[in-house]
């Protein structure tokens, strides 16, 4: 039985809730600055390979699809927050809340299979690269991809869904600085609150855990591969065909799993270092992101000079 959960008209986002008020005007202008390198970062991105045609090949296909989702993800959790510091404006709307909510651990899930894809990408061109051009093309990656973005939108709607089915009855107070479920399941009441909390917290165990899986074989198997290489020449240049995709997956992997084991073992955090760390772990991949594609990846990082010394040479002619 849905029981009414549309008690509350709206949400109020805590953010920093030690945060002087003197201090608000320097973090909105933070998290503003975040905003505009995850954006201008991840646009560039998306431009750059789209315009050169000797980067349309798979590996930088994935970085694309990766690409997207840091700027979404940026884009639907930051405004609100630097509005709240900037404008004084924590309100959202309690629909508008699950909205957010939605897109928070959906865009999450889908950057969990996106990540087992680009695994993938290097697993077959380091383990098994003579049959690396017959199963990796562009067609065979932007179908992977597709499904990876369409796997957790079924399982996405049905948290949400199942968590509107509950009453909210108590604070309105989001302690977080963006709607997510964890924060939501705070405010709500009633005898389903566990069994939603458990089922959602399964689904999040299958998007995560899943790729993850995959993704630890994947890298162990290209690990021992490279070892196998006789000579440390070799074991270098393959090993740096690979160093972005690690980077990228260690920055998205390893603080979450830092979260969960330190509240496993009873390790509890204050408030706002929770937060902190919440949004380290949610924004600093989305940022950091484009530039170890530029300066990590050889093929962006050669044309992205070819590129800069063209524009220098022609702006010399000029003058």
């Amino acid at each position: 039985m849905i029981t009414n959960a549309t008690r509350m008209n709206d949400f109020s986002i805590l953010g920093f809730p030690g945060l002087l008020p003197q201090y608000y005007g320097p973090v909105s202008a933070l998290m503003f600055a975040v905003y505009l390198a995850i954006a201008f970062g991840n646009t560039f991105i998306l431009l750059f390979v789209m315009c050169e045609k000797s980067l349309q090949k798979p590996t930088y296909l994935v970085f694309c699809h990766m690409a997207l989702n840091d700027l979404t993800f940026g884009t639907v959790t930051l405004p609100k927050i630097i509005a709240k510091y900037w404008f004084d404006d924590g309100v959202i709307s309690f629909y508008g809340c699950f909205i957010q909510m939605f897109f928070v651990h959906y865009l999450g899930a889908a950057q969990s299979f996106i990540l087992m894809v680009m695994a993938l990408d290097r697993f077959i061109s380091i383990c098994i690269p003579l049959r690396y051009p017959v199963f990796i093309t562009n067609h065979n990656i932007s179908v992977l991809c597709g499904f990876a973005w369409f796997i957790p939108v079924t399982l996405m709607i049905a948290v949400v869904f199942h968590a509107l089915s509950l009453p909210y009855c108590k604070s309105n107070i989001i302690p977080q600085c963006y709607c997510d479920h964890i924060s939501i399941m705070s405010q709500a009441c009633g005898e389903d609150v566990k069994i939603v909390t458990v089922t959602t917290l399964c689904l999040a165990m299958f998007c995560l855990l899943l790729p993850l899986a995959f993704i630890l074989f994947s890298y162990f198997s290209i690990l021992v591969v490279i070892m196998k290489i006789s000579n440390a020449t070799g074991r270098r240049k393959t090993l740096s065909t690979c160093t972005p995709q690690i980077f990228i997956t260690c920055l998205f992997y390893l603080p979450r799993c830092f979260v969960y084991v330190a509240n496993t073992v009873g390790y509890s955090f204050s408030l706002d270092v929770r937060i902190l760390l919440v949004l380290l772990y949610s924004l600093l991949p989305a940022a950091v992101n484009p530039a170890i594609y530029c300066f990590k990846t050889q093929d962006i990082k050669q044309m992205l000079v070819k590129t800069l010394k063209k524009t220098r040479i022609g702006t010399d002619v000029k003058f």
